[in-house]
């Protein structure tokens, strides 16, 4: 399915839950975060672009200039984009504002929504994320939950990195936690598990 230019998928969920902003790294497409939101919340609405960016024919939904720099003035076009995406989507499905799911290339994209469009989205689980902008203009965040989960050996993004990001979110106004776990870049299971606790808490709010 395609609205505003996304190949998308979306699973309907219960009304009276929260939807979900899937956000694929880095070579995924719109499936890849299916299974795992569904461990997360299995009974939520699912939305899940495909980025429309390629590097080396892997989707993305921004350029880089190299490993860990950004082109930012991409990052703001394609941010402002996925978020005219998701009103639109919201305006289709009968949808809620959605926390977003992202991981890694997702996971950014997801930080510089909250950072440009921050009402868009009511939240966001940020896994393997840093800063999307190197100075970004303040924001409100009025209290939105966010989980950053970062990996101690991640050879990518260390975890100084996500950090920076959390204290920068938390200084806007978000409600932030963030974690390290003794992994590298690629998810586990603690990941899932923690993510889970955290989505729990949020419904039960």
């Amino acid at each position: 399915m395609e609205t505003t230019g996304f190949i998308h998928r979306f699973e309907k969920g219960r009304p009276d839950e929260r939807p979900l902003l899937l956000l694929h790294g880095t070579g995924g497409d719109e499936n890849d975060l299916i299974p795992l939101a569904r461990m997360i919340a299995p009974t939520a609405s699912l939305l899940s672009p495909r980025g429309k960016v390629l590097e080396n024919g892997m989707p993305r939904f921004f350029r880089r200039l190299a490993e860990g720099v950004f082109d930012e003035d991409d990052v703001r076009r394609r941010a402002n984009e996925l978020a005219d995406f998701v009103t639109n989507a919201r305006a289709r499905y009968g949808i809620a504002s959605p926390i977003a799911l992202g991981y890694s290339n997702g996971a950014n994209i997801a930080a510089a929504v909250l950072l440009l469009r921050p009402t868009e989205l009511a939240g966001a689980i940020l896994l393997r994320a840093m800063p999307p902008f190197a100075h970004p203009n303040p924001v409100k965040l009025d209290g939105a939950p966010v989980l950053i989960v970062s990996g101690a050996r991640d050879p990518i993004i260390q975890p100084e990195s996500a950090a920076k990001l959390a204290s920068l979110l938390e200084r806007y106004g978000a409600a932030v936690e963030h974690r390290v776990f003794p992994v590298g870049h690629e998810l586990s299971q603690a990941d899932v598990t923690l993510a889970q606790s955290w989505w729990n808490k949020q419904a039960s709010a």
